[in-house]
């Protein structure tokens, strides 16, 4: 079986996305999952370029990894000076790493109109380059910018970029794709050239998605016979991104049986896929393939009826082996096999009259706002309130909210909170960032003496909609809350004409949803 090897570069061109930012810890935080997962090089950042990256690599030295090789990324020398007086050269070599991508002019267009020099200089420029970093005891990869851009416009100089590197000692050359405007039978037949062109050096293959074709390009440069595929972890990247690397791994490894990272890494490309979301302060990607939340979600009613016989009637492989899971929306197009399938581990799927009568609550639910298929949380509180066996954690007196806004006030909520909880009356305060947080704030602070396992609990996101917009500021809103606590996620909805009592449905479910499944309804009740 063949091996195509990863090379990552989500600490430096991936933190050139728009709204990207690294600290250096977060940088080693995500190195370290890399390098668990299997990934063979990880791109660390431009040593010359900022503060920041010089003390990653400084870092660095200190950090023990069992499987990648870290590379330090730069540029050729510059124009018209030696390389051993180039400082970005310099930097290169001071990072101290045994592995150095240098970059370097492909397309005739940026050698004279970006650069302003020679074709001749610049092939000078790249062989120095790679030959005096070689020769300083490093390995040399050698990434040529804007290969396909290039070869269509002047075929034989770009292939004699390529030739430079490899004749200087650059063991691994890859081709760039940078404005990402290629197709992939351009790429193929890219890669094809540089293949007879270089004879005995590898090929690498780095896209970016500017077209949607990342993927589709990285997958033709190998299938054409490159070994090599750079891009970022989601796709993170400048302008519409870089390929994504969870994408690439799952289509090699699963579906063209190459060897790709560690032999049992593919189901951890879920976890590591979010973990990267959660340290760049992005939003999942629900549609994102193998890993979004919605990859393996089944809504229609023909489809989930189809899924419960056989998964793989509507599923391309099992969720599980890359660490994803099987999903089934609830909603008003969803049929009884769906809520069958839905209530399978409550149960109860065999009760038929029930069944009906939690499809007909769903219906009449969502004609209301309501939108289960995004607060699976309260979809099962409602399938236990239709068959009885709900038990309130608490009932409510009371609640009030005031939020103060002047000259000397910075905006403080304050919320007070009256409920009865057994034989209890429990009255709070507490104040929050917003009405919502101050909510939250006084009734777990009721609630955790009874409940402690709801302090584990978190807010980590807050949807508004407006469901009927034709109404104004009348509308009624739909509220829907993401809540974590250290094992898992869930999603609870409140719709209302009040924002805040909206807020509160969804909040109450979040708290109630939280409890039952810790078990802690049967300790206190």
């Amino acid at each position: 079986m063949a091996r195509v090897d990863l090379y990552d570069t989500t600490l430096r061109d991936g933190s050139q996305g728009e709204g990207v930012n690294f600290s250096v810890q977060d940088k080693l935080a995500i190195l370290r999952r890399l390098d668990d997962l299997g990934i063979d090089f990880i791109e660390g950042g431009y040593p010359l370029s900022n503060p920041k990256d010089a003390e990653f690599f400084q870092a660095l030295q200190s950090v023990s990894l069992k499987n990648a090789r870290v590379a330090a990324f730069g540029m050729t020398r510059k124009k018209g000076i030696s390389a051993a007086e180039d400082t970005g050269l310099k930097a290169l070599l001071a990072a101290n790493t045994g592995l150095i991508t240098i970059v370097g002019k492909t397309w005739d267009l940026h050698v004279h109109e970006v650069i302003g020099t020679t074709l001749e200089e610049n092939l000078a420029m790249i062989a120095d380059s790679v030959a005096y970093c070689k020769g300083q005891g490093r390995e040399i990869f050698y990434d040529a910018e804007h290969f396909f851009d290039g070869w269509k416009a002047n075929a034989d100089y770009a292939l004699e970029t390529l030739k430079s590197a490899a004749a200087a000692g650059a063991t691994t050359v890859i081709l760039c794709d940078t404005n990402g405007g290629s197709l992939p039978l351009e790429v193929a037949a890219g890669v094809k050239a540089a293949l007879a062109a270089c004879p005995g050096v590898t090929l690498g293959i780095h896209c970016h998605n500017d077209c949607e074709l990342a993927v589709a390009n990285s997958i033709a440069a190998v299938e054409a016979g490159a070994r090599q595929v750079q891009g970022t972890i989601n796709g993170i990247g400048e302008r519409c991104g870089n390929v994504d690397l969870i994408s690439v791994a799952g289509v090699l490894g699963l579906k063209m049986g190459l060897e790709v990272l560690l032999a049992d890494s593919l189901p951890r490309l879920t976890e590591v896929s979010r973990f990267v979301y959660e340290t760049a302060n992005l939003n999942f990607r629900p549609g994102q393939p193998f890993v979004g939340l919605s990859a393996f979600a089944h809504k229609g009613g023909m489809h989930t009826h189809a899924v419960s016989k056989l998964a793989r009637s509507y599923e391309h492989i099992d969720p599980a082996t890359v660490g994803n899971e099987r999903r089934i929306l609830v909603s008003e197009l969803s049929g009884q096999s769906t809520i069958i399938t839905k209530t399978a581990r409550l149960s109860m799927a065999q009760d038929r009259e029930l069944m009906r009568r939690i499809l007909e609550r769903v219906q009449d639910l969502e004609h209301a706002g309501y939108e289960f298929e995004a607060a699976e949380a309260s979809f099962e509180l409602l399938v236990r309130r239709t068959a009885g066996t709900y038990r309130p954690l608490f009932d409510l007196v009371s609640y009030r909210v005031n939020v103060e806004h002047g000259p000397t006030s910075s905006g403080v909520s304050e919320a007070t909170v009256k409920v009865v909880s057994g034989a209890e009356t429990l009255h709070t305060v507490a104040e929050g960032d917003g009405p919502v947080n101050a909510l939250d704030a006084a009734l777990r602070k009721a609630l955790v003496p009874v409940y402690p396992r709801l302090a584990e609990m978190a807010l980590v996101d807050y949807k508004v909609r407006v469901v009927n917009g034709r109404d104004g500021t009348a509308a009624r809103v739909r509220v829907i809350l993401e809540s974590k606590d250290g094992t898992d996620i869930w999603s609870t909805v409140g719709v209302s004409e009040n924002i805040i009592e909206a807020s509160w449905l969804a909040l109450v479910d979040s708290i109630d949803y939280k409890v039952i499944k810790d078990g802690e309804v049967s300790a206190k009740a």
